[in-house]
Formats: C-alpha cells, sequence, structure tokens
C-alpha cells in the first residue's frame, strides 16, 4: 500500500470535533482546502521525504500559490503536523471538570483519541497496509529534526493549555509551580501513548488488540502518577505556604571562608 491510497483524510477526520450542522459555505471550504493541503503534503512527505519537497510543489498539486498555502499552514512543518482542535478542547474541558481526578480525565482523553484511531483502522480495506504506511509516517517525523523540534513545540503548547485549565480549577495564580508540574506530567501520559502505538502497531494485530495493548501502557504509567496528583488541586494554604524553616538571623553576603567567627560571650575555652 502506497501512501496514496491511506485516507489521511478520515483518520484526520476521526480525530476532530464533527462540524456538521454547524459551518456555514464559507467555513466548510476552508476547512476541505486546508484538509486537502495536508493530505497531499503528507502523501509528498511519506513518499519522497520532507525536506526533498518544497512548498510550491505541494502548491501546484492542489492548484492554489504557494501564499495560499502559507495562508492556511505558518509553516512547512505544520502542513505534516497540525495540532488538532479537538484535542486542545478536551484537555480544557475534561481537566476542568472538578468532579474527575486529573489522572482520569486524562486517561479518558487519551482513550478517546485511541479509540478513534482504531476506529479507522478497522474500517480500512487492507488493515495491514494502513498499519505499514501509517508506520512510515511515524519513521518520517522521527528522521526529520525539524518535524521533531515542531512535535516538542506541539507539546508545549499542550501543556500550556493545560496549565492554565489546571491553575483555574485550582483557583491558582497561572504561573504557580503546581498546576505547570501537574500539566507537564499529565502530558507525558500522551507521550507514553505514543510510544505505545509505535512498540504494538503490528499489521498481525487486531485494532482491538492494539487498542488493549495501548492502553495497558499508558495505565501503567498513571499509576505512577496517581499518588503524587491524587490530590491535585491542593488548598490555598497549602500552595503559599513554604515549608523550609526560616533563620531570623540576617545573611552576610560575604564568602563563608572570610565571614568573622563568633566566639561565646565568655571568650575562648
Amino acid at each position: 500500500m502506497s501512501a496514496r491510497t491511506v485516507d489521511w483524510a478520515a483518520l484526520r477526520a476521526s480525530r476532530q470535533v464533527d462540524a456538521a450542522g454547524t459551518e456555514g459555505l464559507r467555513e466548510r471550504k476552508k476547512r476541505l482546502m486546508r484538509q486537502r493541503l495536508s493530505d497531499v503534503a503528507t502523501e509528498m512527505f511519506v513518499e519522497r521525504g520532507f525536506d526533498a519537497v518544497r512548498v510550491s510543489e505541494i502548491a501546484d498539486a492542489c492548484g492554489v500559490s504557494e501564499k495560499t498555502v502559507f495562508n492556511y499552514f505558518p509553516t512547512k512543518e505544520s502542513l505534516v503536523l497540525d495540532l488538532p482542535d479537538a484535542t486542545m478542547a478536551a484537555l480544557r474541558t475534561g481537566l476542568a471538570d472538578p468532579g474527575v481526578p486529573v489522572v482520569e480525565a486524562m486517561l479518558r482523553i487519551l482513550a478517546d483519541e485511541l479509540g478513534a484511531m482504531t476506529a479507522w483502522l478497522d474500517t480500512q480495506d487492507d488493515p495491514a497496509g494502513a498499519v505499514a504506511a501509517m508506520g512510515r509516517f511515524g519513521a518520517l517525523i522521527r528522521a526529520t529534526p525539524a518535524l521533531r523540534a515542531h512535535q516538542r513545540d506541539m507539546t508545549d503548547q499542550l501543556i500550556a493549555a493545560a496549565a492554565r485549565t489546571l491553575a483555574a480549577r485550582a483557583g491558582a495564580g497561572r504561573d504557580d509551580p503546581e498546576p505547570w508540574i501537574a500539566a507537564t506530567a499529565l502530558l507525558g501520559l500522551w507521550q507514553v501513548q505514543h510510544r505505545a502505538l509505535r512498540t504494538h502497531m503490528d499489521a498481525t494485530l487486531t485494532p482491538e488488540s492494539i487498542r488493549a495493548a495501548v492502553t495497558a501502557d499508558v495505565r501503567r504509567a498513571a499509576r505512577l502518577l496517581d499518588a503524587g496528583l491524587a490530590g491535585f488541586p491542593r488548598t490555598p494554604d497549602a500552595r503559599t505556604t513554604d515549608p523550609r524553616p526560616t533563620d531570623p538571623r540576617p545573611i552576610d553576603p560575604r564568602p563563608t571562608d572570610e565571614q568573622p567567627r563568633t566566639e561565646p560571650a565568655d571568650g575562648p575555652a
């Protein structure tokens, strides 16, 4: 199976918020053009390599100008690695619910994303070929420094969105350390899921078997976070109280070996 026989549009659509009935004609045309540009770019990158394809070639293949491509995608990297709006929306909604522990909320988000991917895989006429093509897509990213850097930037954006949501949930400041470390840990599970997919994406396995294996890995990692994040958010007092003991004596700015010795009041022994 070549990259051109993989329905990349359907795979992306499986992870997007359903906009049916809510978008106008203009919005639909823009969405379809954006989708076409990304799909064509993905096909060309997988077949020829990221650095071997010029943006002008992608524009020509889609019958538009190079300027039009950049109107939809600010960088060449974003043509193939575009942050899904659905993922960002799921983080903001799922992590904001005070009735759901944050680790469990993240597991639900990841389960939905994984379920959409395996459901798409189950609809393919040639699942083994689709698995192989997805493997080549992953290999393209790992072999391309620019795409790896862009992927890290996407992760940073997700962490920032999660941290803002967790800060609002906890009534904490935007720069408080607790929401940021919690967000970083939770998004680590997202990375675990992607790595597990690479490990378990096997053409001999059914989509359901792949889903079960990946879920098991993610939940193993999540158990390490449960103890530390089970109590998040903390109370305001716990967030602002510094547990370190204080020393009322002023600190002498001189190096230790220059500070004068202080002898007992009755003199040396």
